[in-house]
């Protein structure tokens, strides 16, 4: 993908809500990303758990800066950047990324959402707003994979509150989704990423496996729908994008990999 989607596949996400683009980060990026944030004290100091319904423990560390450390460089590539404009009609904004570690045997569940379930009561009147998860660990069923309902964003927003420490989905609305609707289980390689619609309803296993499942998601609000308040994620601000090989450049910039 030449930083560009083509005509097919924004159909298939507005049909969809969700959209998966093969290797859109290689193996040496991904090597960086996953080096890095197991060594980086920022991820351990950030880290903070949620638990899930049954009481399991998932990690996140969140940034609402897309700044010039790995991350925000990843986020402000106009590999990410460009199709999301694509994808949400226009000019977006990054409205925050976060490290998610799903750690072997012990990672939690994540439950039955809409990422706008909650990014409403941010002050974002319409549901402009999409995120881009990027598979730094192989992801599959058995390590807690990411889970959609192939066609909900079509739904709209459904109400949502408490389950565990998290924010859930009304489940009675859920259970007729899946009825009507595909389950699909996000399998994803490193470097793969899953481009999905804030009211896509989602949600993750416990990884019960001896493999951790780490991905970065980066997510961004379109610059028409700015908050008309002021919440913990930023309302609008320019997006300064960066050419894909920033990332590598980043990496040699800071001796991680080879000049």
């Amino acid at each position: 993908m030449a930083n560009r989607l083509g005509t097919a596949e924004v159909a298939a996400f507005e049909q969809d809500g969700y959209l998966i683009v093969p290797q859109l980060f290689d193996r040496e990026e991904m090597d960086l990303l996953l080096n890095f944030a197991k060594n980086d004290p920022a991820v351990s100091a950030k880290a903070t758990g949620r638990k899930d319904a049954q009481g399991g423990i998932s990690k996140l560390a969140l940034w609402n800066e897309a700044g010039d450390d790995l991350y925000g460089t990843i986020s402000r590539t106009e590999r990410i950047v460009n199709p999301m404009e694509q994808l949400l009609g226009g000019e977006v904004y990054h409205y925050h990324h976060k490290m998610m570690l799903k750690e072997p045997r012990v990672g939690g569940a994540w439950e039955w959402h809409q990422d706008y379930g909650y990014w409403y009561n941010n002050g974002c009147l319409f549901p402009h707003m999409a995120s881009c998860l990027i598979a730094v660990d192989r992801a599959t069923k058995e390590n807690g994979c990411l889970q959609v309902i192939k066609g909900s964003h079509q739904m709209g927003r459904i109400e949502h509150g408490k389950s565990g420490d998290q924010t859930g989905a009304d489940m009675e609305r859920v259970e007729a989704a899946l009825k009507r609707m595909e389950l699909v289980y996000c399998e994803l390689e490193p470097g793969t990423a899953l481009f999905f619609h804030g009211n896509l309803l989602h949600r993750s296993d416990q990884n019960k496996s001896e493999n951790p499942r780490w991905s970065l998601i980066c997510c961004y609000n379109a610059a028409r729908n700015d908050p008309y308040k002021k919440s913990h994620h930023p309302n609008y601000h320019k997006l300064d994008k960066l050419p894909d090989a920033s990332v590598k450049d980043w990496g040699r910039k800071h001796q991680l990999l080879p000049a």
